[in-house]
């Protein structure tokens, strides 16, 4: 008679691999932090930025003697526009600037500009309105200086130090990365801004 052995297969209880939970925690934790920087990174670029147009406004108006001459400002009658656009000397829109010099309307959106973009970066709400709204100021600012000039319309050299690449630019480019990057929630308004129902309905507001 014949005896077979039959094999006997045993279930085995494998205990959690504490490596691998650990890897996982791991990476969760760097992912967290890497977030973390990036928004307080943004956050800081919002809210430097905002100053910059926040602060030339306040300037513009009341005359803090800083880029404005006290007694110079635009509550004192001065005018916002005046000195800048009637010095452009080269360009296309050169002519036209100069017709635009000090003109009222050209003041009031000017200033307006100033103040809703400075507003809405240090309070982090309608990003995407300050970006529309700071990249068509800062394009037509860049068409007043006109980088790519190598002489002046008197002939004498522009001094451009780039033939392209200005604070104009740079500034449109980090204000467009701003709203892109929804930049308001941390140290802003944002969240909150973006829970209005006529903002939830409207996308390009916030």
């Amino acid at each position: 008679m014949a005896v077979h052995n039959q094999s006997q297969h045993h279930t085995r209880f494998h205990f959690p691999s504490l490596h691998r939970t650990r890897t996982a925690q791991a990476a969760t934790d760097t992912t967290a932090t890497v977030t973390a920087v990036r928004d307080y990174a943004f956050a800081s670029l919002r809210l430097l930025t905002g100053f910059v147009f926040l602060w030339a406004f306040l300037d513009k108006t009341f005359g803090f003697g800083y880029a404005t001459a006290s007694g110079k400002g635009w509550i004192d009658g001065g005018s916002p526009t005046k000195g800048f656009l009637s010095s452009v000397a080269a360009g296309p829109m050169e002519s036209t600037f100069h017709d635009w010099a000090g003109a009222g309307w050209v003041n009031w959106l000017f200033m307006l500009g100033l103040l809703g973009i400075g507003v809405a970066l240090v309070s982090g709400v309608a990003l995407r309105l300050a970006a529309v709204a700071g990249t068509a100021m800062m394009a037509l600012m860049w068409i007043a200086e006109w980088p790519p000039a190598k002489h002046l319309s008197d002939g004498s050299l522009s001094m451009s130090p780039n033939p392209f690449a200005d604070y104009h630019l740079v500034y449109a480019v980090v204000i467009i990365a701003l709203a892109a990057a929804g930049a308001g929630a941390t140290w802003g308004l944002g969240k909150v801004w973006a829970k209005l129902p006529v903002v939830r309905d409207h996308n390009w507001l916030r």
